[in-house]
């Protein structure tokens, strides 16, 4: 519940706040982090160098197309 609380509250600050150019997104980081010294190529974990460039593009994003939510996680999954 407390997670589905910060979704909305994203999404109404991102509705109230977008006219005055203020770009809100809701961001979820799904999976454990790779520490920066492990090797490459493991990709049950997130790269934290990953996860950095979804940030970059997410504050390089034109206005007339921005993204309310993120959603980032391993390509390989345990289900």
């Amino acid at each position: 519940m407390g997670k589905f609380g910060l979704r909305g509250l994203a999404q109404s600050s991102a509705r109230e706040l977008a006219p005055q150019g203020v770009h809100v997104t809701h961001f979820v980081i799904d999976g454990g982090i790779r520490a920066v010294d492990a090797a490459s190529g493991n990709d049950e974990r997130l790269d934290p160098d990953a996860i950095a460039e979804s940030y970059m593009q997410l504050h390089r994003q034109h206005r007339s197309a921005w993204t309310w939510e993120i959603e980032l996680r391993p390509w390989v999954e345990r289900f």
